[in-house]
Order: structure tokens, then C-alpha cells, then sequence
């Protein structure tokens, strides 16, 4: 192909810093094995400020809880527990998820118990003192019948809503539906069947707040579900209830890519290629959600927005800004009006460029194909950096090792390693489908075995949301990192407390 069709990764200090340190990088793959996962503690508490930032712009009151599932690591939550208590906390959406935020210094009136709950769950997260963001009308009875019977104190708890409706057309007539529908939280058509509940088990929870989560990124529905929260919030306190609080999630989003137009111009080549205008762009034609109908294209594409110029605290101001068309006034502005606290809950936003994962090059070897003449094989598997999993296309940044050696027969050796070449990136799985992404991928070289690549910004929901131990091949281990002048100090991820420095020094 005559133009490199790259896509390349955002990257921001101080990440670039570390990839700037490509000797330090290999020798820690050296040390700890391929692949290998490597985390900015610092970067993540930047991340929550920023986010706080925006708080203080809108004059809000509330607390940023960090959702746990976006990543494993210890380092990151023993990071957020040393911030200050008001302003972070972690939303956990599982009992060992609870126990490690526990054990990572947060104490329990800093976090916020989300998802379907077993009885387990609900009794440790009522014990401690974690607010419980109900997910149905039955978890409610069953949170109610825990605290009666081990006497436990009143527990805080918000209600998770999802399907709002409003009235449609002029005179009200009918409804219609203003968010889609999720299998979790309580329909809000069901809203007074709830707080009728919410009062019967007054003596064993306390309704604090409203909450939602839609998987979206439509600034539009988002801020008519505040908007609705609002307007049920006055029904709460009409009935005797007193929530202060109104939870609308996360889903902040990332941007990936640097440059908007590699974005359009790769997004606009799959489609010649689905048409057979192009050469294929993915392994055996792969449309990501696109396919080829008698000429023309038909579906959609199945993809993360890769280039998103208002992502994380920046989507966050646009929705607190938006207009509101029942109300009259912005998200923002009805919040402040009420007096209610906003809580937010993001995952991948939060640990935005606070991590990256690094593989080591095993093997590359010609496939024979004109369009796609190399396969690089990897220390690493699809588990490993599930972005694809999760729709995200964005290329690794390649770290050769050492200088290249010169070719023993005089010449520029393989005409791949001239310049920009097209490769697919495969796993060191026996299995067909252990693809590290369907794409093809552009690199400035060919890579030779020993070079590493850097999948950059995995900490979110990539580096090991899908980890497995799959034909015993090895975790990726984890390890904090953090930059002393001009050195990196690095210590394991389970060995970081933000009391100390990587290596044990007093911070």
C-alpha cells in the first residue's frame, strides 16, 4: 500500500517520558518476562484532580469514585485512598473487588458497592459502612432482611435507575422513552414502587441519593436523564425521603488516537476494503461490523471511537454546560440550584495514560500474501491487551532493542526494514483466533525479535480485564513506576504504598 495507514496512540507526559526509556523498559521485560504491564501511580491522582477541576467550575459538590473493574492493580487504588476523602473514592462491583479496596487503605465510608450483589457482598459492604447502590426492587428486600438480622447500622444507599420517560407530545398524552433500557437498575416508570419500599425499610436504609449509568457516548441522553433525576429527587422529598445526591456514572470516554484524520481516513479505507475497492485492511477481510450488500456497505462499524477531542473531565463539562430543554437551564446549573451533590464513577477516563503494556518479539515470518507480507508473533496473547475486546484500534509503539545490526551480505537487508511496513500482530496461544488485533497494522520498521512493543493507555479495562492462564502461558505482571530526575525507579505493583518511593525510600 502506497500510504501507511497508521493509527497512532495519543500519548502525553509523563508517559511519553517512559517511553522515552526504551533501555529501562527492556530492562524490565528482561527482568520480569514478556508481557509485562507497567502503571503510573502518580498519573491516576493527576487524573482525579482534573476531574475536580471541573467540580470547582460548576460550583458541585461530590465525590469522584474511582470503578474499580477498569483495572486490578493495587498500586492505583492505594494511590486514590491516599487522596482526600471527599473528593475520592472507589466503586467496587464485587466482594473480593470490595476486600481489596479495603486492604488498599480505603476505609468504608469511601466507597460505593454498584452492580447485582450476592448476600455476601451486601453484608460486608453494610458492615463496613459502604453506600449500596441498589440495583433492583429485590436486592432492597434483601439489604433490609441482612441489616435486621446481624443488627446492623442504617445503611446509606442510592437508587440505580435506567429507562427514563417523559411525557410525549403537546397535553402530555403517552410517554416516551428519553434513555434506553439496561438490564440493571430499576425502571424509572417503577420509581414509586421503589420509594414505597425505600420508606417500609426506613428503619434499616437511608435513601441518599439517584443514580444512573447509561452505555452511551450521547452527551443528549446523558443530560436528560440528569435532568429526569432532578424532577424524581423533588418526588423523593415530597414523600418525607431526603437523598442529596445524584450519581450519573461514568462513561466519560478516551481518546485514543492522536490525529483525527488517520482516524477518518482508516475508518473511511475499511469501507473500500469491505467493497473491494482496496486491498484487505484486516485478517481475512474482517468488517468490524461492516459488509459488503450486492456494492454497497451495510451495518455499522463495531468500533471505540478512536479520536475523541472531549474526553474524560472535558466530556464532563460539556454535559454539566449542555442546556436543559424541560428545565430550562444546564445539568450543572439544576444541580446547583437543588443543592445536590454530584457523584461520578469513571473507570476508563480516570486511568486515562496511566499505564501501558509492553510484549517482546518472538518471531516474524513472511505469510506470502502481497497485502500483508508478515506476521509478527508475540509474548503475549489476546488476554493480555484486550483493546480490541473492547473496540479500541490504536497501534503500539515499537521499541527496537539496540541499535540494528547491518546486513552480513552487504546490502539494506529485507526491504521491510526501509520503512513503514504492514504487519499483523499475532499471540503466543496454539489457537487460530489469538489474534493481538484483526487489523492490519502499520509500524515504521519491520520489527526483528528482541524489539519490544508498547501497547500504550491499557490501564483501562486492557492490560487484564481478560487475562487468563490459557495453555499455562504467564500473566503479564504488574509494576508502579516513577520518575526521580532523570531516572525511572520501579517497584511491583503489590510492593507500591504512596508513602514510599519504587525501591522502599521515604516519600
Amino acid at each position: 500500500m502506497d500510504v501507511p495507514l497508521y493509527l497512532r496512540p495519543r500519548v502525553e507526559p509523563p508517559l511519553a517520558s517512559l517511553l522515552g526509556a526504551a533501555p529501562f523498559l527492556h530492562s524490565l521485560v528482561d527482568a520480569l518476562g514478556s508481557p509485562l504491564n507497567v502503571l503510573l501511580p502518580e498519573s491516576v491522582a493527576a487524573n482525579a484532580e482534573r476531574f475536580r477541576a471541573v467540580y470547582r467550575r460548576h460550583h458541585l459538590a461530590g465525590r469522584v469514585y474511582f470503578a474499580h473493574k477498569a483495572n486490578r492493580s493495587s498500586a492505583l487504588v492505594r494511590r486514590l485512598a491516599a487522596e482526600a476523602p471527599a473528593a475520592v473514592g472507589v466503586d467496587v462491583a464485587s466482594l473480593e473487588e470490595l476486600r481489596h479496596a479495603l486492604s488498599c487503605g480505603l476505609t468504608g465510608d469511601r466507597v460505593m458497592a454498584t452492580g447485582p450483589k450476592d448476600p455476601e457482598f451486601l453484608w460486608l459492604a453494610a458492615r463496613v459502612g459502604a453506600t449500596v447502590n441498589l440495583d433492583s426492587l429485590s436486592e432492597l428486600e434483601q439489604l433490609a432482611g441482612l441489616v435486621r438480622e446481624h443488627g446492623l447500622t442504617r445503611v446509606d444507599v442510592l437508587a440505580r435507575l435506567s429507562g427514563f420517560e417523559s411525557a410525549a407530545g403537546h397535553g402530555g398524552a403517552g410517554t416516551r422513552l428519553l434513555s434506553r433500557r439496561s438490564r440493571f437498575g430499576t425502571p424509572a416508570r417503577d420509581v414509586e414502587t421503589l420509594l414505597t419500599a425505600l420508606e417500609r425499610h426506613a428503619d434499616a436504609v437511608e435513601l441518599t441519593g439517584l443514580s444512573y449509568h447509561l452505555d452511551t457516548t450521547g452527551l443528549e441522553e446523558k443530560g436528560r436523564a440528569l435532568e429526569q433525576c432532578v424532577l424524581l429527587m423533588d418526588r423523593c422529598r415530597a414523600r418525607g425521603l431526603a437523598p442529596r445526591a445524584v450519581d450519573i456514572g461514568g462513561g466519560f470516554g478516551v481518546g485514543y488516537v492522536a490525529d483525527a484524520e488517520e482516524w477518518e481516513r482508516w475508518t473511511t479505507a475499511l469501507s473500500e476494503a469491505v467493497l473491494g475497492g482496496r486491498p484487505p485492511l484486516t485478517w481475512r477481510g474482517h468488517g468490524y461490523g461492516l459488509r459488503n450488500e450486492g456494492g454497497t456497505v451495510r451495518g455499522s462499524v463495531a468500533l471505540y471511537p478512536g479520536h475523541r477531542p472531549d474526553a474524560g473531565p472535558g466530556y464532563l463539562d460539556e454535559l454539566l454546560s449542555l442546556p436543559a430543554p424541560v428545565l430550562g437551564r444546564g445539568p450543572g446549573a439544576l444541580l446547583l440550584e437543588h443543592l445536590h451533590d454530584l457523584h461520578i464513577e469513571p473507570g476508563r477516563s480516570l486511568v486515562d495514560q496511566c499505564g501501558l503494556s509492553l510484549a517482546r518479539v518472538l518471531d516474524v515470518r513472511r505469510t506470502g500474501e502481497d497485502s500483508a507480507p508478515y506476521l509478527v508473533r508475540l509474548g503475549m496473547n489476546a488476554g493480555d491487551v484486550s483493546l480490541e475486546e473492547h473496540g479500541v484500534l490504536v497501534d503500539p509503539v515499537l521499541l527496537p532493542r539496540g541499535e540494528p545490526e547491518k546486513s552480513d551480505k552487504g546490502d539494506k537487508g529485507d526491504k521491510g526494514d526501509e520503512g513503514p511496513v504492514g504487519v499483523h500482530l499475532v499471540g503466543n496461544l496454539c489457537l487460530e483466533a489469538d489474534l493481538i488485533t484483526r487489523r492490519l497494522v502499520f509500524l515504521p520498521r519491520l520489527p526483528r525479535a528482541g524489539d519490544l512493543l508498547a501497547f500504550v493507555n491499557t490501564a483501562g479495562y486492557a492490560m487484564d480485564f481478560h487475562a487468563h492462564h490459557a495453555q499455562r502461558q504467564p500473566l503479564a505482571r504488574t509494576v508502579a513506576v516513577e520518575k526521580e530526575g532523570d531516572f525511572w525507579r520501579w517497584c511491583l505493583d503489590e510492593d507500591y504504598w504512596p508513602i514510599t518511593h519504587p525501591g522502599g525510600t521515604p516519600a
